[in-house]
Parts: structure tokens; C-alpha cells; sequence
């Protein structure tokens, strides 16, 4: 009898709650990681361990030989262990969760497998001696992660029927845009950081692009999407759509700090903190603009399929002449 309980209790279904909460963490410590992965570059600790998979050619762990360029660079390699540990055991708990949702497999899928993804393409920039091209793809496949995390977030918070619009077409349109125009900064903004210095070692390449001209683009862009968050945020009031003019101020409101922080750290010759200070902030304006396309639409409860009246399941009596 004890052996059945204790099974039992192994095999009890994943709460809702406990799900979204390891969706949140997996969240978290994607953009945790994009942080530290900052801190290797910042520190010009990006050949602490000059090859991979293997930190030196004869050992996979850190040497006191390499000092503290190369425990900060094994350090790094160790939290994607962790967080690929989130990752499964937010899919194990998709899979464990009743009754079993529709669309959260895949999305629990494409978190989990995102994450060696991400370690192979970070051990080709070792490999490539910090190629800036590879070490861009590298900042924006943590991105991607990290927006399969909070799609996963989100839709675990969401009922299972109809998806219905919250706000007009031509309004979701424009928030597609927004989103399109958010992306372009980001991928922008690898350029940019390509082009100057904190190249993650002392001795790597630049991509060769100039730096006033490619940030004058990237500011650009910049402007762009705070003007086009400014018009949602008109536009979603003038429809009376509150959730979704919320979610618009919050994207301003991050836009204007990752801004103030871009243009100081420009200015002030790029110093290490604030150029880490903006990767998070990168994380954060990508999350707000999920916020604001997840504002348009909603999804309805599932409608119970209707029961069978008494008179629908009647016997049916025969009939004489």
C-alpha cells in the first residue's frame, strides 16, 4: 500500500500554477545568461577558454593556469547546464500537466532544444576566435530562446478555445510592425557592438563597419520604434483598448530607458557597465513588445460541448398503423 501511495504521488498531474512558474523562471534565467554571456565579453574574457567543447586541449574544466579570464568563461559555459535544467523541467511538467494542453508541448520543445542550440553556436565563437558576425547570431539566438520562454509563459496563462482580436486589424497590423521594427534594432544593434570595442578579447576581430555611421543607423531605427509605440499607444486608446494601451506605455516607458542608456554609453566612450546595462535592457524592450502583440488578441474559455436532451436520447417508439 505504501508503494502505491508514494507512486501515486510521483504521478500527480503538474498545477497550472506550478507550470507558469517554471515558464517565468525559464524566463528569467534566459535573460540571466544573456547577462553573464555580457559580463565574459565586457571582461575580455571571451577566450578564458580558448576552445570547445573543452576548455583547454587536455581538460574540460578551468586551469589555475588561466586565472580569472578563464574562470569567468567556465563559469559561463556551467550556467547553461542550469538553465537547460529549467528548460526540461518546464517540459517535463508540460508533459505531466492534466488535463494535457494543446500548443505548449511545442513551445516547451523549442525552449529546451533552443538552449544547446545557443551553447553550439557560442562554442563556434570560440572556435572562430570571436568572429563578430558569430558572436552577433550568438546574442540573437538568446533572444529567440527567450521569446519561445514567454510565448510558452503566456499561453500556459491562456484558456485553450478561440483566438478573437482585441483591437482592430488595421491596430494589429501596426503592432506586427512594431514588432518587425523592434527586431531590426536588435539585430542592428549586434552591428553596432561589432564594430567597436569590448570585442570579448584583447586580440579579436571587428566586423569592419564604422562605428559613427552604424550607430547613426541603430539610433535610427531607435527612433522609429518610439515613434510607432507612440502611435499605439494613441491608437489603442482611441478604440477604448486598455490592456493593450498598458502594455504600449510599458514599451515606451523601456524604450526611453534603454535609450537614455544607449546614448550615454556612446557618449561617455562605451564603458563596460553601461554596455551591460544595455544587453538587459535589449531583453527587456524585446519582452515589452511581445507584451504589446500578445495585448491584440485574446483567447476565449472552451465552449462544453452541448448535452444530449432527455428527448434527444428517448427511445423511440415504434409507431402502428
Amino acid at each position: 500500500m505504501r508503494r502505491i501511495c508514494a507512486v501515486n504521488r510521483i504521478a500527480r498531474p503538474v498545477s497550472g500554477t506550478l507550470l507558469r512558474r517554471l515558464a517565468l523562471t525559464s524566463i528569467i534565467a534566459n535573460v540571466g545568461i544573456v547577462v553573464t554571456g555580457g559580463a565574459v565579453r565586457l571582461t575580455a574574457s571571451g577566450l578564458g577558454c580558448p576552445t570547445w567543447p573543452r576548455c583547454t586541449d587536455d581538460s574540460y574544466v578551468t586551469t589555475p593556469e588561466m586565472g580569472v579570464y578563464g574562470v569567468i568563461e567556465f563559469g559561463n559555459r556551467m550556467l547553461t547546464f542550469a538553465v537547460g535544467l529549467i528548460a526540461l523541467a518546464t517540459l517535463l511538467a508540460v508533459l505531466a500537466h492534466r488535463p494535457r494542453r494543446r500548443g505548449l508541448l511545442p513551445l516547451a520543445v523549442g525552449v529546451f532544444l533552443g538552449i544547446p542550440a545557443q551553447a553550439v553556436i557560442g562554442g563556434i565563437t570560440v572556435l572562430t576566435n570571436l568572429n563578430p558576425w558569430v558572436v552577433g547570431l550568438h546574442f540573437l539566438a538568446s533572444m529567440a530562446v527567450i521569446a519561445a520562454a514567454y510565448a510558452l509563459w503566456r499561453r500556459i496563462g491562456d484558456p485553450d478555445g478561440p483566438t478573437v482580436a482585441t483591437v482592430p486589424t488595421p491596430l494589429r497590423t501596426l503592432a506586427r510592425v512594431t514588432t518587425g521594427v523592434s527586431v531590426a534594432v536588435l539585430v542592428i544593434g549586434t552591428w553596432v557592438t561589432g564594430s567597436g570595442p569590448h570585442a570579448g578579447d584583447h586580440g579579436a576581430a571587428r566586423n569592419g563597419l564604422d562605428p559613427e555611421s552604424i550607430s547613426q543607423v541603430h539610433a535610427d531605427a531607435v527612433f522609429l520604434l518610439i515613434g510607432l509605440s507612440v502611435a499605439l499607444i494613441f491608437a489603442f486608446r482611441a478604440v477604448g483598448a486598455q490592456r493593450a494601451t498598458r502594455a504600449a506605455i510599458v514599451l515606451l516607458a523601456v524604450e526611453l530607458g534603454q535609450g537614455v542608456i544607449g546614448f550615454v554609453q556612446y557618449f561617455t566612450h562605451v564603458p563596460a557597465l553601461l554596455v551591460g546595462a544595455h544587453m538587459l535592457g535589449s531583453c527587456l524592450v524585446l519582452l515589452a513588445t511581445l507584451s504589446v502583440q500578445w495585448s491584440t488578441r485574446e483567447r476565449q474559455p472552451v465552449t462544453p460541448a452541448p448535452q444530449a436532451t432527455p428527448a434527444d436520447t428517448a427511445t423511440p417508439v415504434p409507431v402502428t398503423a
